[in-house]
């Protein structure tokens, strides 16, 4: 059985801040639907983030590992904001194609 989560619920691992089902109004003052957009097929992509990023995913499903882990992960998927810490370098693990709007704060 799915784990019910809470409009808005905020959490945040290893650095990454995942806010789940933000609002409708939360998306508008943020004026995501203005924001580039992105997408890609299931797979594995090793990413390192020279900026912070922030990004809202339309679809998906991914699995964030940390660099040099097979452990240490964090999950999110379509609906939640996602803040990415500058810096960071991990490896996602698409199960579900990602189509996301994002943003990158130099």
């Amino acid at each position: 059985m799915a784990e019910e989560v809470s409009e808005g619920t905020v959490e945040e691992r290893f650095g990454v801040r995942i806010e789940r089902r933000p609002s409708q109004s939360r998306l508008s003052d943020l004026d995501i639907r203005s924001w580039p957009k992105w997408g890609c097929p299931p797979g594995k992509f090793p990413l390192k983030f020279d900026a912070e990023e922030t990004c809202y995913l339309v679809k998906g499903k991914v699995r964030a590992y940390m660099k040099g882990s097979q452990e240490d992960y964090v999950e999110f998927g379509a609906g939640d904001l996602v803040v990415i810490p500058k810096g960071m370098s991990c490896t996602w693990d698409v199960s579900v194609a990602v189509d996301k709007h994002y943003k990158f704060e130099y």
